[in-house]
């Protein structure tokens, strides 16, 4: 067994030590063992990090956008060149497998790949004689200082690719608070930064608890705030940093629905659901935790349904043949596994039971089988609140307008899918649903990075969203100069005038 390994903090382009007293153990999930320390960073230690971005800014603010994304070129190169062992570093303190972990390090590429369009994306707008004789432009620019506080089920993704690039293309500089509990990735990533040219203090990373993590949204410093994690977290950050006059993204929640119609082609429905359902072990806020089935094939949905979740290889997440892994930690697996007892008590049906999964050899991990549960009614917890696991949800309705209704009193609204053959149920379906991403006869309607990542309701709080020209946006604002020049004659003039400055009046 190694030594777990300590990970200090990145600030001005360095790894230092935290002079704190107490820290994080990083755990794998596949085996329960210790993987890292993490620092609980103090306060003054966030300060310093704030510091240290606030003092990059004036120089990386007044750096060209064409020289700005340069180093964002290089790391999409190493990125590439590490990508094995990016992945392997996701899948160890995460758990998901292998290549879930790689697809996650693939779609940071996608997000940087859009920022190095930043030269473009930040060309304003003119008008000449926009009043007579005078000239109007907007130009973009950077705020100052961000922070941005990452999940841990995405290590890699969501700080180094929802929040970074574009903060960083725009002439802004970051603070990012990494999770606690999967830190290692990001610190990693930071390092790759620098190699690829990015200045010292442009991105700092940190990990801190929420005390200490408290000065980011009431620091002066901080211009704005980028959050993911739970909506009850959200909200109180959104609440406390734009009481502090800052620019806040806060992506919460979901509890994204499908619809399946009868005419739906029931296996290779079954086969979208269980990837959208069970990859990264229902850790993902665009997982699709419940089928909304109409009557008629909901039998059939859910007899294959169980069929393919019970052949699933449940394993280590480093094992290129698992293709479901742990959960991120003890104390998250047991409860999700909570949540299928209560599930249970409420009356559903539970079709198959998950809990008590062992993989031999690694009897100590964090794992817990596909669940699922059928006949599951509006009025049950399990299939309105967000489990954020391995768990499936099936409710049954009698047809389109029913199904419809049902999803959309869902008070989360990240995505929503319908499975049909039907042309104009699937363009009634994205007319009238909900959510912010729409899948029709797609499982996860997940955007390409050059479209915004938009949740509807109690999913996000904020104005503009993650990625895609909203990102743009977020992480700029806008400035109008008007403009007049004086012909010969007005000069002339000029040169005759006297002013009587007593009277006010030439």
């Amino acid at each position: 067994m190694q030594k777990p390994q300590e990970l200090g903090f990145w600030i001005n382009g360095r790894r230092e030590r935290s002079g704190g007293q107490r820290c994080f153990t990083i755990m794998n999930p596949s085996d329960g063992t210790a993987l890292a320390h993490a620092p609980r960073c103090t306060r003054e230690e966030v300060g310093a990090a704030i510091q240290a971005a606030a003092a990059a800014f004036p120089a990386w603010r007044d750096t060209p956008v064409l020289k700005r994304v340069q180093p964002l070129y290089r790391f999409r190169e190493l990125v590439l060149a590490h990508r094995e062992e990016l992945s392997r570093s996701v899948s160890l303190e995460h758990g998901k497998c292998l290549g879930e972990a790689e697809g996650e390090v693939l779609k940071v590429l996608e997000a940087v790949e859009f920022a190095c369009g930043a030269p473009s994306l930040m060309a304003g707008e003119a008008l000449l004689n926009a009043s007579t004789g005078h000239d109007t432009t907007l130009y973009r620019e950077p705020l100052g200082v961000f922070a941005a506080l990452a999940p841990w089920n995405f290590p890699a993704m969501i700080p180094m690719g929802w929040m970074m690039p574009m903060c960083v293309a725009t002439g802004n500089t970051l603070v990012l608070k990494a999770s606690s509990l999967t830190p290692m990735t990001a610190l990693r990533m930071a390092e790759l930064l620098s190699e690829a040219g990015l200045p010292p203090g442009v991105v700092n990373v940190i990990t801190c608890g929420r005390e200490e993590g408290e000065l980011l949204l009431l620091h002066p410093g901080i211009r704005g705030v980028t959050f993911v994690g739970s909506t009850s977290a959200g909200r109180k950050i959104f609440s406390t940093a734009s009481a502090n006059g800052k620019r806040v993204q806060v992506l919460g929640e979901a509890k994204n629905h499908c619809l399946v119609l009868n005419d739906a082609p029931v296996r290779r429905t079954a086969l979208s659901i269980l990837n959208a359902t069970y990859g990264c072990a229902g850790e993902r806020c665009m997982a699709l935790p419940v089928v909304v089935a109409q009557h008629g094939i909901a039998d059939d949905l859910v007899r294959t349904l169980k069929e393919l979740a019970q052949g699933l290889k449940i394993g280590p997440g480093t094992d290129p043949a698992s293709e479901l892994g742990p959960l991120v930690s003890r104390e998250h697996r047991d409860a999700v596994a909570a949540w299928i007892a209560k599930g249970v008590s409420e009356g559903a049906e539970l079709a198959l039971d998950g809990r008590g999964c062992r993989v031999p050899g690694h009897e100590d991990g964090f794992y817990l089988g596909p669940t699922l549960f059928d006949r599951v009614t509006p009025e049950m917890a399990i299939g309105c609140a967000e489990i954020f696991g391995p768990v499936t949800c099936v409710k049954r309705v009698a047809d389109f307008e029913e199904g419809l209704a049902l999803m959309n009193a869902n008070p989360y609204a990240n995505g929503s899918a319908i499975f049909t053959r039907n042309g104009w149920h699937a363009r009634e379906f994205a007319r009238r649903t909900h959510a912010g991403m729409v899948g029709v006869n797609v499982g996860i309607p997940v955007p390409i990075g050059i479209f915004p990542f938009a949740g509807h309701k109690q999913s996000f709080f904020g104005d503009l969203h993650a990625l895609g020209k909203d990102g743009l946006r977020f992480y700029t604002e806008s400035k109008c100069v008007t403009t007049r020049w004086f012909d010969e004659e007005e000069c002339r003039r000029e040169k005759t005038d006297t002013w009587d400055g007593a009277a006010g009046t030439r």
